[in-house]
């Protein structure tokens, strides 16, 4: 019963907390031309109608008619121009509307790259902004673009995308939408010339507009907006039993490619769980201060930036007393643990024990890994350990 008080207790806090902050509704889709920029431009209109503020702070129609044909009437907020390499350019201009103060503003293409010099990097962070000054937002993006899915995107389509979207911007939101066709819906509507111009279809069908991508396009983004829904269910519904309270530790090495795909996918599990994580990494004697390869030590502050942004707390153990420096900037919260390496059973126990770990997530195992792991003596003692922690260990591809 005091647990249960609790849990309501914190969800009134939090909902406290937010009651200043601006509502933020997201429209995803599995691709371009499933209609986001049209639905958030009927919601408009409604609004309007309705006697709400609400006004236009970007919208991109990609000169579709349909689209186009809905602006008519809507109030819309001058973009910033800007000259950049002797090019004009349109950006949101978000200290107009932070002047204007309308109670919703529709911002499109959310993880566009603002124009360097800009006031944000990135457009996200522009509606961070107008979030925060209790300004509502409806916005639009492709599930492409979640930062936790980008392996799993390039796999898809064999492209690497370059504008992404953080996922905890996504935990945000008060509702997330997703806009679905099907294939054949969509490979329809590319024919009749209503996503790209003609001369561009050929080409668009030969590469991204496969039936098969775009099936699991369309799986990834009916699965994550399943994965807001739940965890506005967990944060607003009460739970009459107490289920266990996961915790997540992603264990990875220098290897750049395996660390970066177990760091997104544990983030895409503590996502699910609602739950906190943390991401280890033991610094084995080849790669102290004076052996390590420049470009594996870039690679490590790489991942260990990407786990920060994920929502990860960076563990790192080493052998040596004296604490290494070179690693990771000041800018990267990181913990620090002195444990006997090779010793990596023993790193890894005292992280489960100390954070109270649930679940511990590797990647394929690789024998340099698992020599040293078994040569330790303690590769046992580990298994006995997370037995009787009941800690589940996923071996993720």
């Amino acid at each position: 019963m005091d647990n249960e008080r609790n849990q309501v207790a914190d969800r009134y806090l939090a909902q406290l907390r937010q009651a200043g902050r601006g509502k933020l509704k997201i429209y995803i889709g599995m691709s371009a031309g499933v209609g986001k920029t049209y639905r958030m431009l009927q919601e408009a209109r409604q609004m309007l109608d309705q006697g709400i503020h609400v006004v236009l702070g970007l919208v991109v129609t990609h000169g579709r008619k349909e689209t186009e044909a809905l602006l008519e009437g809507l109030p819309m907020v001058a973009q910033r121009e800007v000259f950049y390499k002797g090019k004009k350019m349109s950006e949101l201009d978000i200290n107009a509307l932070l002047v204007l103060h309308p109670t919703w503003v529709v911002v499109d293409e959310l993880a566009h790259s603002n124009i360097p010099g800009s006031k944000n990097p990135k457009r996200w962070q522009d509606v961070m902004e107008l979030l925060a000054a209790g300004i509502n937002v409806i916005t639009a993006v492709n599930i492409q673009h979640i930062e936790s899915i980008n392996d799993e995107v390039q796999r898809i389509t064999g492209v690497q995308v370059q504008e992404r979207v953080p996922d905890d911007f996504l935990q945000k939101a008060d509702e997330v939408v997703n806009i679905d066709l099907s294939a054949e819906d969509l490979i329809t509507r590319l024919k009749e010339g209503k996503i790209y111009d003609p001369a561009k279809v050929e080409t668009a069908l030969r590469n991204f507009f496969q039936p098969e991508k775009i099936l699991q396009l369309r799986e990834l983004a009916l699965k994550e907006v399943a994965t807001q829904v739940e965890r506005k269910v967990e944060q607003e519904v009460p739970r009459t039993v107490q289920s266990r309270h996961e915790r997540f530790l992603a264990c990875i090495s220098s290897n750049e490619a395996t660390a970066r795909k177990i760091i997104r996918k544990t983030a895409r599990l503590s996502r699910y769980y609602q739950s906190k994580w943390y991401v280890l990494y033991v610094q084995t004697p080849n790669e102290s201060l004076d052996k390590i390869p420049l470009d594996k030590q870039r690679h490590l502050i790489n991942n260990f930036q990407l786990a920060v942004e994920l929502g990860a707390e960076v563990l790192q153990a080493q052998a040596a007393n004296r604490l290494s420096k070179w690693l990771v900037p000041v800018a990267i919260p990181l913990k620090l643990i002195n444990v006997s390496v090779p010793d990596i059973g023993n790193a890894i126990l005292e992280v489960v024990k100390e954070k109270q770990i649930t679940t511990i997530c590797i990647g394929k195992p690789h024998l340099s890994f698992w020599q040293i792991v078994l040569h330790t003596g303690i590769f046992n003692q580990l298994l006995r350990a997370l037995k009787e922690n009941e800690v589940d260990v996923v071996i993720l591809s």
